[in-house]
């Protein structure tokens, strides 16, 4: 398998493809990967996509629906599934504080 090598330690997953060996490959290219985790796909030497087993889809989106606790669920990926609904602004966080030590 012709896959890109990056290292786990600059945030990149080691298990990647790249556009071109999919279309060479096809579906098979990617089968290989998932055997490994996610498969993170490569355009132009850009990250432009995640390929997720069904099994790692199923918690993420178990996760996503309230469910707190998902048996195989890292605490990085529970948070990568709930989007932040803040509805405040730094500035006004930053002000309020300001004002709380200002006691």
């Amino acid at each position: 398998m012709n896959t890109l090598t990056l290292s786990p330690s600059n945030g990149n997953l080691a298990n990647s493809l790249t556009v071109a060996e999919i279309k060479r490959r096809g579906m098979a290219a990617i089968e290989d990967g998932l055997r490994h985790g996610p498969v993170r796909i490569f355009k132009r030497n850009r990250a432009a996509a995640v390929v997720l087993s069904e099994s790692d889809y199923q918690r993420l989106t178990a996760a996503a629906s309230g469910q707190t606790a998902v048996p195989g669920l890292s605490a990085m990926q529970w948070l990568l599934a709930h989007p932040a609904h803040g509805q405040r602004h730094k500035g006004d966080i930053d002000r309020q504080l300001a004002a709380e030590r200002a006691w």
